[in-house]
């Protein structure tokens, strides 16, 4: 086995850096015959617990470190540029103390000293220096650093100080990057040796030893060039740029013959890292659950003793008496949670629950497993009664699966905030944190990453990225064997292209950015950094956890999942809704689960915005199961997945009574007769091993994570005690292989029913006020899909065919988001408004509300408060359309300047303010007026109003979206005559697959370019009512059609869902012609025929439509179908004589005059 060692190693943690993957990079030191290892990233400690289980894991020992910034003064005070980094020293902790004195370094380091980089100084060195040997680390140290400016005096200060802090712990550290290239050599290389040369100087005057190390960045020599493209991204500079970072491209792990040679002359710089090897030992990062001290009332010394109080408070507040079957329940639940030690557990969830509904926080029914217990449910953590719905305790915790608990909590977007303040507020800052998040370089990212530092062409890099699967966590070697053409590219006579996925290929699953877990929350018992390294993010105040979430659990942490669930939102949003337009109290948590109006609304499928039951998939199943009992809804939110779907069928002709109910044993009736027979959840298997082999709960538990995992070696275990129960219990033979072979196919789909009741109950919740409140419900969703265009659109076309109108902002009727006004119809929120804070609504709201409507514009600006509804709030107003209400002034108005260059908005401020003044100062008077004084009111320019499209494109600005009509509305006929899909469709090309389609939409945005080929190439992105589709155009087919791609224009175009040329795995559309909307009717409509019945011409009509005729004469042939409907006679007649033009005045009459019908050709 080699003797040497590693001591400065950078992984994938140095992000964008370090380009070593860990289990490669500890598969290379196995392979290199190493027993050890370090990992000394830059600042953090992220990779460490990944580092520490793969190592031990291999067979090989590991090293915990970190390279420090340390800064030159002390950390704390003003700093400065010379601040910005900081002196590198490399940190192994020796022992457990060591480990955990590295966690308080690296924690300050970014909670203390972050500026630019994470930073320590000396005085925190000294504190922490326990169990920890330390480097001088690379030119950057501050040794180093010293003798290369030329003062070995500092350089020496610099040795002392940190002899005094370490003693026989530090070590001088030596590197050498000779690259044998005389033109690479210029820089690092002579550095080096002239840092040994002093560093051996003092090693010998103050008998400190030397270590040689190489800086390890990257695994392999030839990784080399990946890593050099790797720095490109982190900086942001083209591989050709010749000012740009570079590496020696020898900082890969090298043998120790290598490393010998190396340091040939130095012999006992690789001897000396053995010694410092021998002083590290082996310990262990897990640890026990570790939960934080809840305090007690008075009156309570023991935690079980206050959780058994509570439980039985609150049973008597949910049950009532208690039955024998209750409190069995309860004793059995309270005895478990004793015994594995989490009573604190429940007593800090249940109490941050109670503290949310306080506060006005809407907390959700629960998810999971946490459902089956029936402590959580009478502590008010869930609101599903687990024994009325069979759900199951041990599912969530028992004895024979010694886990952390794991309770997700859903609370409303707005109130998460308020619970997590309160949490940090109870608990201390310094014992709550968020939890890290690592971002990845995917293999299509990887791709374009390289390429853009390739400088690849961009229609090469989209091509490339293309071909690989739109699959989750694809990597390219999985891409390469599925694309037989992707794989073709490793070796494309176009050098760039084989580089780029040559490069992609080592950096792909590089580390690219950190970020914080949704919801992930972890509370402490002491201080976070006792046992976890600490940093922090720009987004949040809270601290954050520098291992993921799954390892610090490992370490013994409590986690927590704080969800903000946007359907809680709209629930709370509704019942404030209700209450604001009706007057009535709505208490959601207990609403009739036998509301017929409800499951109406279920059964006609009518589930737009309805949570968790809106998909077309799952409105079609509703219509045909016509659910009329809360169970149907617990089933089909189970069933509705890949694998259980099959099931559907059966389950609606069984619940029909169209297919016989078969149970395979008479026992088995009672666990699945309200499925009708089918086994849809896990608890079903769970209930029924234990009544047919007699399984124990924890081994129920056992068989569901065996079955959901789908571990043979734990299932064909269970099968053979399953078969022995069954036996015992006198079950035939063939019955228990058709029940085992059933539940292993069970095994793809089976599902949680906890998990399924609760979020049924939300669904079942959201039905309701949709079903009774609808104008209240669908003006709550719309307050909460305001930013996202396509589920906007969908939610207004499904107010529209409720019968409901959404209207435009109104300073009179608008509240902050949607409401319902006094004609059921729903109103706009100021709130929505761009550029309008919501302080200055709520201000503008309460001044209406306590003194009556705003009569005029000038009545508004008097009553207002000018300074919080300024002069950007009221044109972002005008723009929306708030102000239309005061008819006598347009838009276009509020915008017109005087002859002094002022505009009507900016001398209403002038005029608000002006009257205010006076009446302040009218008040310090004797009587109180000021009498005989009248300010002029300023009139509004006199001006053309604003075209109808710049109207519409300016109110979108502001709101977001097209409200009170979209520009595409002008093109109604040509829309719903030609098209036969829309760009949301094209979303899915493999439902249009070989067929001629026609889609139309505003052109938003236009790109072109020149391939490497020298052929030109361009895209244009059109936009219609649903959503928006990118086309893209080569060559002769560009040049043909890109007089089209131009913004604004808007498009009719046709094609066809083909095959890629090239890539007959891929689905592209082509376009064959595209023609502009305003010319459809008199390029592509040939005739119009009008229908009318005879009883209903009069002269009146014959005038009227004879005179549009005559005014609008163009190429589009007339016809006539008379028909009637008594004789059922039809005679159809045309005009040879008189073509028409089919403008918006004519269509209109055809549109509304009553009798007429007509159809396009």
């Amino acid at each position: 086995m080699a003797l040497f060692t590693h001591l400065h190693v950078h992984t994938q943690y140095s992000i964008l850096d370090g380009a070593s993957n860990i289990p490669k990079l500890i598969d290379r030191v196995k392979q290199l015959g190493m027993e050890a290892i370090a990992i000394t990233d830059h600042g953090n400690m992220f990779g460490v617990k990944e580092f520490h289980a793969t190592a031990l894991e291999k067979g090989v020992k590991p090293i915990l470190g970190c390279e420090l910034y340390v800064a030159k003064r002390p950390v704390g005070g003003t700093s400065v540029k010379e601040d910005r980094s900081g002196d590198h020293l490399i940190l192994l902790a020796k022992d457990l103390k060591g480990y955990h004195n590295l966690i308080k370094l690296v924690s300050l380091a970014w909670i203390k000293g972050f500026y630019y980089t994470p930073r320590v100084d000396k005085e925190m060195l000294a504190q922490y220096r326990e169990g920890l040997i330390a480097s001088s680390a690379c030119l950057a140290g501050e040794i180093p650093d010293e003798i290369l400016n030329g003062s070995m005096a500092s350089a020496e200060k610099a040795l002392k100080e940190y002899i005094d802090l370490f003693g026989d712990d530090f070590y001088l550290e030596i590197q050498r990057h000779e690259t044998h290239d005389p033109e690479a050599d210029r820089g690092v290389f002579p550095k080096q040796q002239l840092v040994i040369e002093g560093i051996r100087k003092l090693a010998e005057k103050h008998n400190v030893k030397i270590i040689a190390t190489n800086d390890v960045h990257f695994i392999n020599a030839e990784d080399a060039e990946a890593h050099d493209r790797l720095i490109c991204i982190n900086t942001a500079k083209d591989i050709d740029d010749p000012d740009r970072l570079r590496y020696s491209r020898q900082e890969y792990l090298k043998s120790e013959e290598e490393m010998r040679m190396i340091f040939s002359d130095i012999p006992e710089a690789i001897d000396n890292v053995a010694g410092l090897v021998e002083k590290i030992g082996e310990y262990n990062l897990d640890h026990d659950p570790i939960m934080p001290d809840f305090e007690l009332p008075e009156g309570f010394s023991d935690e079980n003793e206050y959780l058994r109080f509570l439980t039985y408070k609150g049973a008597k507040e949910r049950w009532g008496t208690l039955t024998d079957e209750q409190t069995e329940r309860l004793e059995f639940e309270l005895d478990t949670i004793a015994k594995m030690g989490f009573p604190g557990y429940f007593l800090i969830v249940q109490d941050f629950l109670r503290a949310a509904r306080e506060m006005g926080v809407s907390v959700g029914p629960g998810r999971g497993s946490a459902a089956g217990s029936a402590v959580a449910w009478c502590l008010k953590i869930t609101d599903i009664d687990p024994i009325k719905y069979g759900l199951l305790f041990e599912r969530f915790l028992n004895l024979d699966r010694i886990s952390m608990p794991d309770i997700d909590i859903d609370f409303d977007e707005d109130g998460r905030e308020d619970v997590l303040r309160y949490v940090v507020n109870k608990y201390g800052h310094d014992k709550v944190a968020h939890i890290i998040t690592f971002g990845t370089m995917a293999a299509k990212g990887a791709i374009r990453d390289v390429a853009r530092v390739q400088k690849l062409p961009l229609p090469d890099a989209d091509r490339l990225a293309k071909l690989v699967p739109e699959k989750p966590g694809i990597k390219l070697a999985e891409a390469y064997s599925e694309v037989p053409e992707l794989a073709k590219e490793r070796n494309s006579g176009n050098k760039l292209i084989a580089q780029t996925l040559k490069f992609a290929e080592v950096l792909e699953g590089s580390v690219r950015q950190t970020g914080i877990h949704a919801c992930g929350i972890i509370i402490g018992k002491e201080s976070l950094d006792n046992y976890v390294p600490l940093s922090t993010a720009k987004d949040t105040d809270l601290y954050v956890t520098q291992y993921d979430g799954n390892q610090v659990g490992q370490v013994g942490l409590l986690k927590m999942d704080f969800l903000g669930l946007k359907t809680l939102s709209i629930i709370k949003d509704c019942v404030e809704n209700i209450r604001r337009s009706r007057g009535i109290a709505i208490d959601i948590d207990n609403l009739p689960l036998d509301d017929m109006k409800t499951f109406e609304l279920f059964s006609n499928g009518e589930t737009t915005g309805i949570f968790q039951f809106e998909s077309t998939g799952m409105k079609r199943y509703l219509r045909e199961l016509k659910p009329n009992r809360f169970e149907d809804l617990v089933a089909m939110n189970a069933l509705f997945r890949p694998g259980p779907m099959d099931h559907i069928p059966q389950y609606i002709r069984r619940k029909h009574g169209l297919e016989p109910i078969n149970y395979i044993l008479p026992v088995m009736e009672k666990y699945l007769t309200d499925t009708y027979g089918i086994t849809v959840y896990q608890e079903q298997v769970m209930l029924l091993s234990q009544e047919l082999a007699g399984f124990t709960k924890g081994e129920a538990d056992n068989l569901r994570k065996s079955m959901g995992k789908k571990k043979k070696s734990i299932m064909d275990e269970m099968n053979i005690k399953f078969r022995e129960g069954c036996k015992k219990n006198g079950y035939d033979e063939a019955i228990i292989d058709k029940i085992w072979s059933d539940w292993e196919a069970f095994a793809h789909y089976a599902f949680n029913k906890s998990h399924s009741t609760c979020y049924a109950l939300i669904a079942f919740q959201t039905g309701y006020l949709k079903a009774n409140y609808p104008a209240e419900y669908m003006a709550a969703v719309l307050s909460r899909n305001i930013n996202d265009i396509k589920k906007i659109t969908t939610f207004m076309d499904e107010t529209r065919r409720m019968g409901m109108e959404v209207l435009g902002p109104d300073i009179n009727e608008s509240n902050v988001k949607f409401t319902v006004n006094k004609d059921g119809n729903i109103r706009f929120g100021l709130g929505g408004i761009k550029g309008v804070g919501e302080s200055a609504v709520l201000q503008l709201i309460t001044e209406r509300e306590q003194n009556g409507i705003y009569s005029s514009i000038y009545d508004l600006v008097e009553r207002v408060n000018l300074n919080a509804l300024n002069k950007k709030n009221l044109e972002a107003m005008a723009v929306a359309g708030a102000f239309d209400c005061f008819d006598s002034i347009s838009r276009a108005q509020y915008f017109a300047t005087d002859t002094k260059g002022l505009t009507f908005i900016e001398n209403l401020i002038r005029y608000g303010n002006n009257v205010k003044t006076i009446k302040n100062s009218s008040q310090q008077t004797l009587f109180g007026e000021a009498e005989g004084f009248d300010i002029p009111k300023p009139e509004p320019q006199a001006c053309a109003d604003w075209p109808k499209l710049e109207k519409l494109n300016r109110e979108k600005e502001v709101i977001g979206i097209y409200l009170s009509s979209h520009p595409l509305d002008d093109f109604e006929l040509e829309i719903k005559t030609f098209t036969t899909a829309t760009l949301a469709d094209l979303q899915n090309l493999s439902e249009y697959n070989e067929r001629d389609v026609t889609v139309a939409g505003m052109v938003i945005d236009t790109k072109s370019g020149t391939s490497k080929n020298g052929k030109p190439y361009g895209s244009f992105t059109l936009q219609d009512y649903t959503d928006s589709f990118r086309f893209i155009l080569f060559d002769k087919e560009y040049l043909e059609l890109s007089k089209f791609f131009t913004i604004g224009y808007y498009l009719l175009v046709k094609g066809m869902v083909q095959k890629r040329k090239y890539r007959p795995d891929e689905l592209e559309f082509r376009i064959k012609t595209i023609n502009l909307l305003s010319s459809v009717k008199d390029e592509l409509i040939k005739s119009v025929t009008i229908n009318i019945n005879p009883q209903d011409i009069s002269s009146e009509m014959t005038h009227e439509l004879m005179t549009l005729v005559n005014e609008n004469k163009g190429s589009t042939e007339l016809r006539f179908h008379f028909w009637d409907s008594e004789d059922k006679i039809s005679l159809s007649m045309f005009s040879r004589s008189i073509r028409v033009r089919l403008n918006n005045e004519l269509l209109a009459f055809l549109d509304d005059y009553p009798g007429i019908d007509y159809k396009v050709n």
